[in-house]
């Protein structure tokens, strides 16, 4: 068995565009006629670049070669051009390939991809939720209000959600780290006081930030939230600034959490050697794919740390984290995201059930992509899947991040 054939969809989610403002699936098929699918999560060049290169990636690593060769076909890219090292790109590129590897490997011998990750450890996955604005709530209005949080927050636990992650701090900056506003960690700490008193104990509170801050600003701001006990802090300082990023996890007892913007072990293991964190977010389309986080997370083990697969993209990313929480020991959560373009992509094949994600049985990702939808909705702007605003934090004003998808947009 030979890979062949590779078919790239852009596709766009309907506004107001929960998980980005497009997802990249491939669609990978051998010269036995099996077809694999996979994502990729990059999102540092647009999408008519990015599939230049994912189609690069293709050719010069993986086309003529049999799927079961991961290992081999992951050091070609990871090698690739005299490197070596992590590239955010390549790896975006190659993970999402690697991901419709497994999903062929597991359909031709007719298991489910954990299966061949070491088997089954966890029947029932523990899921978390981002807090999105219910039906009557204005969207403009609802990352500023505390009020609508909490009540979004109980709602979720209603539904068996035990844990709700939410980021009001603001904003989402290319300015790197800056001290927050005083306004933003009031209005942080208004969001943990209303969110703790919806849910009391029966649901974590995980707090987002997204790298904006300085190492004096995260703990700062960490401080201000440790009544509130968040199960985690996410990503206080900016990725690449691992030492300062210690430096706040020694200040602030909350736990530390990182690595939506990481890829390979290379990176996630400079994390863990400095005790930056204790909870570990791959992105799987982004971070190196499934073989690759299944050696993360066992270096993690050895750290007493624990995994927890970041999702703001499309299904087949999140069949790809379900398959690989399915397979570990030290799973904390995995994130979802529910909408009904989620959903009717991969035709309700995987689904949330009482705050928990039963482990799949079928074949491979366990999915069946709708193919005919990704293709009815293509992505015709100019902007990244995601990105962060030019101007400095407001000191007068506050500040405001808008879940990803501004309500100038939808």
């Amino acid at each position: 068995m030979k890979l062949q054939d590779l078919d790239i969809i852009v596709t766009a989610p309907p506004a107001p565009g929960w998980g980005g403002r497009y997802w990249i699936l491939v669609k990978v098929t051998t010269d036995t006629g099996v077809t694999g699918w996979g994502e990729c999560y990059a999102s540092s060049v647009g999408p008519k670049a990015m599939r230049h290169v994912i189609r690069d990636v293709f050719e010069r690593h993986m086309l003529g070669e049999n799927p079961e060769n991961i290992e081999l076909m992951f050091r070609r890219a990871y090698s690739s051009g005299f490197t070596q090292r992590p590239d955010l790109t390549v790896m975006g590129a190659f993970s999402g390939l690697e991901i419709a590897c497994w999903d062929i490997l597991g359909k031709d011998r007719d298991r489910p991809v954990y299966a061949l990750l070491g088997g089954l450890m966890n029947e029932r996955i523990r899921a978390y939720t981002y807090l999105y604005p219910l039906p009557h709530h204005k969207l403009a209005d609802f990352w500023t209000s505390p009020e609508q949080a909490g009540e979004c927050a109980a709602e979720m636990v209603r539904r068996g959600f035990t844990a709700v992650k939410f980021d009001p701090a603001g904003p989402y900056t290319i300015r790197g780290g800056h001290m927050p506003a005083m306004s933003d960690i009031s209005m942080s700490v208004a969001f943990c006081k209303a969110i703790r008193e919806a849910v009391g104990d029966k649901a974590d509170l995980l707090f987002g930030t997204h790298g904006q801050f300085n190492t004096a600003g995260a703990i700062r701001l960490g401080q201000a939230l440790e009544p509130y006990s968040p199960l985690w802090f996410e990503e206080p300082t900016p990725p690449d600034m691992i030492e300062d990023m210690a430096r706040v996890a020694r200040n602030v007892r909350i736990p530390v959490a990182t690595g939506e913007r990481m890829t390979t072990k290379a990176e996630f293991g400079a994390v863990l050697r400095a005790g930056a964190a204790e909870i570990l977010q791959p992105a799987l389309g982004r971070a190196g794919g499934i073989w690759e986080m299944k050696k993360v997370a066992a270096v993690a083990e050895v750290f007493n740390a624990q995994m927890a697969p970041h999702l703001y993209a499309g299904p087949i990313e999140w069949a790809a984290n379900i398959h690989l929480a399915a397979s570990i020991p030290n799973l904390l959560l995995l994130e979802t995201i529910e909408t009904p373009f989620h959903d009717q992509l991969i035709k309700g094949s995987l689904r949330v059930e009482e705050g928990f994600v039963p482990s799949p049985t079928a074949p491979g990702l366990g999915i069946e992509v709708d193919e005919d939808l990704a293709r009815a909705h293509p992505y015709t702007g100019d902007g990244l899947h995601l990105q962060m605003q030019e101007e400095p934090c407001d000191y007068v004003n506050g500040n405001a991040f808008q879940g990803g998808a501004p309500a100038t947009e939808g």
